[in-house]
């Protein structure tokens, strides 16, 4: 068939296709002001570990190290203790990458009282000179008390309703955390921490606590068998693990990574939690037993030590060298409200 068509008119035929493709191109082309210039978002990463030169720290050591505590786990990730890292080293190294940390907090009801302690010890020992931004969930924007911040620090203030269960508070932030990061914290941030807001800050919490994505160890049971751990037994629950499974036992009320990473990790515990709420069912221990299930089977890229979240409760044992950050002794009837139960 094509035998019997001149070659020109094939010529001019496809002449003609590729002039009309490129009206199309040109009319579907995006305007220059649609263009995105900047950092794209969940784009930051741990890069190079650089330095300038010049900075003065102690030499490090291939023997001498902490041998009371295990600073490593079996799938090689770090576990970090006082001792483990030189804070001279860590800052020269990770205040080059910049990166915009934000804190996810919720002060609901009665536990606006506890952002005054909180803000103000992390602005000593959080993360100081790095960028952060606070983002207090409230049901009453009227207690967010003024903070003094240091540059590059801000405070974002998102409502959200009130409860009228504690419980509902706890799994109700997964929800709105969710769809914060969804809405307005994905465009502000790289790395994120959720915290809960009634404890303090006691010692630095630096960059040495970076990584894709950190837990950190519950103080009640970082010397229990796997068996003793207060995880979801019940099968029809979707944080079920089994008893003979386990790594660690890990705390909901201090964990971070890298936006995207914690993102996937928030919106999972919400689902989950969601889910089991169609069953009738909800997890022993809420988000908490959600989380420990994810990490059982997403092993976290480092684990930090019961230094990062200890408790005014309990006394302090010997291989816990530095409280970074403790939990308040509180009277959970009074501020919880359901009366703690």
């Amino acid at each position: 068939m094509l035998r019997s068509i001149p070659r020109n008119r094939i010529l001019v035929g496809l002449g003609c296709l590729l002039v009309f493709c490129g009206i199309l191109y040109i009319h579907h082309e995006p305007s220059i002001s649609s263009i995105c210039l900047c950092q794209d978002n969940g784009d930051w990463k741990i890069g190079e570990l650089k330095m300038q030169t010049g900075v003065k720290y102690a030499q490090p050591s291939r023997k001498i190290g902490r041998t009371d505590v295990n600073s490593v786990t079996n799938w090689n990730a770090p576990l970090v203790w006082e001792g483990t890292f030189d804070p001279v080293v860590i800052d020269a190294i990770y205040k080059r990458m910049d990166p915009r940390v934000a804190v996810v907090l919720f002060a609901v009801g009665k536990y606006t009282r506890f952002l005054k302690g909180f803000l103000e010890s992390a602005e000593k020992h959080f993360l100081v000179d790095f960028r952060v931004t606070y983002y207090i969930f409230t049901d009453n924007k009227g207690d967010v008390p003024p903070i003094e911040l240091g540059e590059g620090r801000n405070i974002s203030v998102i409502t959200v309703p009130s409860a009228k269960r504690w419980q509902e508070v706890v799994l109700g932030r997964m929800k709105w955390a969710t769809i914060a990061i969804d809405k307005q914290i994905r465009n502000e941030a790289d790395y994120l921490y959720m915290m809960d807001i009634d404890s303090v800050f006691h010692n630095r919490v630096g960059a040495e606590s970076f990584s894709q994505l950190s837990a950190v160890l519950h103080r009640g049971y970082m010397n229990n068998k796997r068996a003793d751990f207060p995880y979801e037994r019940r099968p029809k629950s979707k944080a079920f693990i089994p008893a003979d499974e386990g790594d660690y036992y890990y705390t909901a009320a201090v964990w971070c990574g890298y936006l995207e990473d914690m993102y996937k990790l928030v919106k999972y515990c919400y689902t989950q939690s969601e889910e089991d709420a169609k069953n009738n069912i909800e997890a022993v221990w809420q988000e908490e037993s959600h989380l420990n299930r994810y990490l059982l089977y997403n092993k976290p890229t480092k684990v930090l030590s019961a230094e990062y979240l200890w408790s005014d409760y309990d006394p302090i044992p010997a291989d816990v060298r530095v409280v970074r950050i403790s939990q308040l002794i509180k009277n959970y009837e009074e501020v919880r409200p359901n009366g703690g139960h």
